[in-house]
């Protein structure tokens, strides 16, 4: 707490935290198409996320 009140840091994932639920749209390069995934369907196996914020914008 600072001066009587919280801090308002944005939330930072640490090691071993579980990430939240979410829905999302991702390329199925076996489809060749756009999809909606969610993260609970691949409850129980190992799953890599790759976040890049720039991919498919033109420069």
């Amino acid at each position: 707490m600072l001066g009587g009140r919280e801090s308002q840091l944005p939330f930072c994932a640490h090691t071993n935290d579980a990430a939240p639920l979410f829905a999302a749209e991702a390329y199925d390069n076996r489809e060749k198409k756009m999809k909606q995934i969610r993260l609970a369907d691949y409850r129980g196996r190992w799953v890599v996320l790759f976040f890049y914020s720039s991919d498919f914008t033109f420069v």
